[in-house]
């Protein structure tokens, strides 16, 4: 005579007063269920037990986009905390020396970027003293140097901000980092009726920091800032 193995009175006073415990936890009832359909035998189809696991499958992707919306939504109130420091720290200098040579201190770290350029077109020579002075973040280059760089000369229209990854930087804007250089963010610069654009550089050693599939709002309003400040000390 075959008999069932009996369940513990502990055991059993526990599920009868809190049944939630065993309705709440995934991994019991996923067991419970195939225990029920092998006692059902192999000829009965279970449309419930297909209807859960269809439940549970979905709820599992739902689960997954819950968290991937949430992740998305704290990196992005991340980065804009981020730009709005940078833009703070980029117009505290009353000189505009100690304006440009924030681009490449603490407006760069507090972006986490390795390298901020300014690029100006302009017929000035690059031996001028004040162009010297500010080597590690101005670069002046010869009209037209913009447009081809940021690929418009191809029949490319320049938009206001290009992200891109590199094999390696450009020594011209760079300098000796260029070969480290594996993304970038490139801000064109409107100066204003009569003068000709600048371009904002940022780059980073990581090839993922900057990438085509990114956003470009922040960084828009990063460039919109600059540009305006830039006009101000232009004037």
């Amino acid at each position: 005579m075959s008999s069932s193995p009996e369940i513990d009175d502990q055991l059993r006073e526990k599920i009868i007063s809190q049944p939630d415990l065993i309705l709440e936890n995934q991994a019991v009832m996923q067991a419970l269920i195939a225990a029920n359909e092998r006692a059902m035998g192999g000829n009965i189809v279970d449309l419930r037990g297909i209807a859960m696991e269809r439940l549970e499958a979905r709820l599992d992707r739902l689960e997954d986009t819950h968290r991937s919306v949430i992740a998305a939504a704290y990196e992005n109130l991340a980065g804009t905390n981020q730009v709005h420091r940078a833009i703070l720290r980029m117009l505290d200098p009353v000189q505009f020396e100690d304006f440009l040579r924030d681009l490449g201190g603490e407006v760069a770290e507090i972006l986490r970027v390795d390298s901020v350029k300014l690029v100006l077109e302009s017929l000035q020579n690059e031996e001028d003293p004040a162009v010297q002075r500010l080597g590690d973040v101005l670069s002046v280059a010869e009209p037209g140097y913009i447009e081809s760089y940021l690929g418009a000369a191809r029949g490319n229209p320049a938009r206001q901000v290009t992200l891109r990854q590199l094999s390696e930087g450009t020594e011209p804007i760079y300098g000796e980092a260029a070969p480290f250089m594996r993304s970038e963010a490139c801000l064109l610069l409107d100066f204003g009726d009569g003068r000709l654009p600048g371009l904002l550089v940022m780059g980073s050693e990581d090839p993922h920091h900057f990438t085509p599939q990114q956003g470009t709002d922040l960084l828009g309003f990063f460039g919109g800032v600059f540009e305006r400040a830039m006009r101000r000390w232009l004037s």
